[in-house]
């Protein structure tokens, strides 16, 4: 059976302009991924990986190239990707419960149905008990699992990680990247994830 590919990067380039100058941040990408797989791209810092997920999530345009997700050329940002940043971005004067529909609200889609799967995510993750909690009561650990369940319940086709657990202390960073790996297989999520760390990388496989 032919895999069903979710993402096609097709000759992928990227030059920034500036009053010194051009820098070239990537040159000629070319990355296929298929339903339900979880990719990581390793590099060091500077190296274009962000700038990569960018243009993917169509918050940048590039200076070559397209991005079709689910055969649908990207021309800006895209409900059907879902896009994890290095920070949490909780909004500390809402409660957990509050953060993790804050995507549902911004689409009027909140209603009591998507709040009782709020609530199911939250248990099957082991956060249930701090729904009405706010962000500085967790650690960086669960701040992390909240801003993936917040990405999650918009049930996007796509999720880009950007170097996720990077705030986090090493110990706490291999085992989170370990957890959220078995929770997007569990969700069969398909996802693109950038580290410039191969252990993490390695703990998605």
């Amino acid at each position: 059976m032919e895999k069903k590919k979710i993402v096609e990067i097709k000759n992928i380039s990227m030059t920034y302009h500036t009053l010194d100058g051009e820098t070239k941040a990537i040159k000629d990408i070319n990355l296929n991924i298929n339903k339900g797989e979880i990719v990581s791209l390793v590099g060091p810092s500077g190296c274009g990986k962000s700038t990569l997920l960018s243009i993917i999530a169509g918050l940048i345009e590039p200076t070559k190239g397209e991005i079709l997700i689910k055969e649908k050329k990207i021309k800006g940002p895209n409900k059907e990707v879902g896009y994890m940043f290095q920070r949490d971005h909780l909004f500390e004067w809402r409660t957990i419960i509050e953060n993790v529909l804050i995507g549902l609200e911004i689409q009027g889609r909140v209603n009591e149905k998507q709040y009782k799967n709020a609530e199911n995510l939250l248990d099957i993750y082991g956060l249930s008990e701090f729904k009405e909690s706010f962000p500085r009561q967790l650690s960086g650990g669960m701040r992390q699992r909240v801003a993936l369940i917040r990405t999650l319940i918009v049930e996007p086709d796509l999720l880009l990680l950007d170097e996720p657990f990077s705030a986090l202390d090493y110990q706490t960073r291999l085992a989170i990247a370990d957890e959220i790996g078995i929770i997007l297989k569990k969700e069969g999520k398909t996802a693109l994830m950038v580290t410039h760390d191969i252990s993490e990388a390695i703990s998605n496989i």
